[in-house]
């Protein structure tokens, strides 16, 4: 099987680094940035304006090589790295959901920005509450996690595989 990804813009954040990002959108709330989307592309934004929040699927692009065991943000236990939502993944595919401010052309204003500054676009979905949230009764190692809500670089480019 053969599969071809081409990115559809790029997202511009004011993360230059890992070290100090948001882990996740919910820790980034007041980080506004925007997304580009490519000309070519521009005409799938239609209707779009009509939706609070969006996903973001994007490429992880300067993460360190896939590793099948790491040790994620908010544990000191080595885990199953699909447990996680690390990405140093056999394919970085990487999703955030956003609050849409604005567009502006092929421009979307965004709020809740955890990824890099140009971020490789993948997709864009728009979110919707009666598809998207589901009660959940488990949530694995995560009940017990805890810390800083910001990356601290372990799963940048040139970092070392952790030891298990």
């Amino acid at each position: 099987m053969k599969l071809e990804l081409a990115p559809i813009g790029f997202i511009h954040s004011p993360h230059e680094q890992a070290e100090g990002t948001p882990i996740q959108p919910r820790y980034a709330e007041t980080v506004d940035g925007t997304v580009e989307v490519f000309p070519a592309f521009a005409p799938g934004l239609r209707d779009l304006a009509g939706f609070d929040r969006i996903w973001l699927l994007f490429w992880c692009h300067r993460a360190c090589p896939a590793r099948l065991e790491v040790i994620p943000y908010l544990d000191t236990q080595p885990r199953g790295v699909f447990a996680t939502r690390a990405p140093s993944r056999p394919n970085p595919i990487g999703l955030s959901c956003v609050r849409l401010l604005a567009i502006e052309g092929p421009i979307l204003r965004v709020a809740g920005l955890d990824m890099l500054d140009g971020t490789p676009l993948m997709d864009i979905k728009p979110y919707v509450p009666d598809w998207d949230v589901f009660p959940a009764d488990r949530v694995g190692w995560y009940a017990q996690a805890g810390g800083p809500r910001l990356a601290d670089g372990r799963f940048a480019q040139g970092t070392e595989p952790q030891p298990p």
